[in-house]
């Protein structure tokens, strides 16, 4: 108990999950069973719906008003010059509850369809992390660390230019240093994604890769993830040794990758990429980035198209619980907007599946500090810490000895391990 005072020392609280939420209840010294009935009440989410009807929006507002939380609406729904408003609704998880209950008694169909979305939203966020998922001998333990990707590019023309071509002899002695340095997964990609870049055939990628692959992989019990997105590649890096599948155009460049993803069992990881040509401009000392592509709204638009990417992936009979996904930082997207899925890298979480992030030595780091690919190591440890802190899972990083204690460090704030 503390004295009588005359100021109260007020402070706002911002919570991270279930567990910071219980602890300071505890510390209040507030009984266990209080803390079971308070904690609902102590969860509040801020939760965005786009193009949603007006009637349907109305009767949210007004179940939500009912409930003691809120919903913001476009202002023409009050005086009827458009037929669809995005909604930005306001309420702890509680109220949520109360709201959902009419919404599903309610005989509008659109209402109900409304209270399944939001209701499988809400659940996907607050059970966060989902399951652990197997790649090949290592179980990926979701929330309990950070895991960190390291990059091998079997590649003569790779952006940061730390590819090794193919001698296979370089590739292994780097698997084998990230291993020894803390990287608990290898990217073996045998094409550069640098911005301006051109397409290579499967063969020359299979020729490029599998090598490596197959040496790697008899030399570390490390999962190794192959970066690709043609069936043809990925299918023979499995056969090789592979455990997982990383497809940077998210399932959407290949319709025979998703079914061979299904049928072999393995983890995917589902990239966002609105990457053209016409939009990449180069420098010299910076290289290439991305100008004018143009969102709607940015992580509405980047969620809406994950989304589609996972419905591929379903539909192709992949489990959803080996989807792992990616905003795609540095794929169609400007410096700014790079910058912006880092800070709010936690929207990802509504989808309830593992986070990759993949800022390592980009253009956009480049264009912020005016810096070279071999000057940016400063620049993607802050990205690296601030992605964590904001949720992601996985970081794919080419400098794994630098930034071990750089992930442990923020491990050990953000997870309190």
């Amino acid at each position: 108990m503390h004295t009588a005072s005359t100021y109260h020392n007020p402070r706002v609280i911002q919570f991270k999950n279930d567990a910071d939420r219980r602890e300071e209840m505890a510390s209040i010294g507030c009984h266990e069973a209080g803390i079971d009935i308070m904690l609902d009440k102590a969860q509040f989410y801020t939760l965005r719906l786009d193009d949603v009807p007006f009637a349907a929006a109305n009767i949210l507002k007004q179940a939500l008003l009912s409930s003691g939380g809120d919903a913001v609406l476009h202002q023409d729904l009050y005086f009827g010059t458009n037929q669809l408003t995005d909604a930005l609704l306001v309420a702890t998880w509680n109220q949520y509850q109360v709201m959902l209950h009419h919404l599903e008694a309610h005989p509008m169909a659109e209402a109900r369809t409304l209270a399944t979305e939001i209701e499988n939203t809400l659940r996907r966020y607050q059970d966060y992390p989902p399951e652990p998922i197997a790649a090949g001998h290592t179980a990926l333990e979701w929330g309990r660390k950070t895991y960190i990707m390291g990059i091998i590019n079997v590649t003569p023309d790779s952006f940061s230019g730390d590819g090794v071509s193919t001698d296979i002899d370089v590739a292994v002695r780097q698997a084998r240093a990230f291993v020894d340095a803390g990287a608990d997964i290898l990217d073996i990609g045998g094409e550069s994604t640098r911005p301006g870049s051109e397409p290579i055939s499967a063969r020359v990628e299979m020729d490029r890769v599998l090598p490596a692959v197959e040496s790697i992989a008899q030399e570390t019990d490390a999962p190794i993830s192959i970066d690709t997105y043609k069936a043809e590649v990925a299918a023979a890096a499995l056969d090789a040794g592979a455990h997982i599948v990383n497809d940077v155009w998210g399932l959407q460049m290949d319709p025979a990758l998703p079914p061979l993803i299904a049928e072999r069992g393995v983890p995917a990881i589902i990239m966002h990429n609105r990457s053209k040509p016409k939009d990449a401009a180069q420098e010299e000392r910076l290289g290439g980035r991305y100008v004018g592509v143009e969102y709607e709204n940015l992580m509405g638009d980047i969620l809406r198209e994950i989304r589609g990417s996972i419905a591929i992936a379903t539909e192709a009979g992949i489990d959803p619980a080996h989807i792992i996904i990616d905003p795609g930082i540095g794929f169609g997207k400007t410096v700014e907007q790079n910058l912006t899925i880092v800070d709010e890298l936690d929207q990802l979480r509504s989808l309830g599946r593992p986070i990759l992030i993949g800022p390592s030595r980009k253009s956009f780091i480049g264009y912020t500090l005016d810096a070279a690919p071999d000057e940016r190591l400063p620049g993607t440890a802050a990205t690296v810490v601030l992605g964590i802190a904001r949720g992601a899972d996985i970081v794919r990083v080419h400098d794994v000895q630098a930034l071990r204690d750089v992930v442990r460090m923020t491990d050990a704030i953000v997870r309190r391990i």
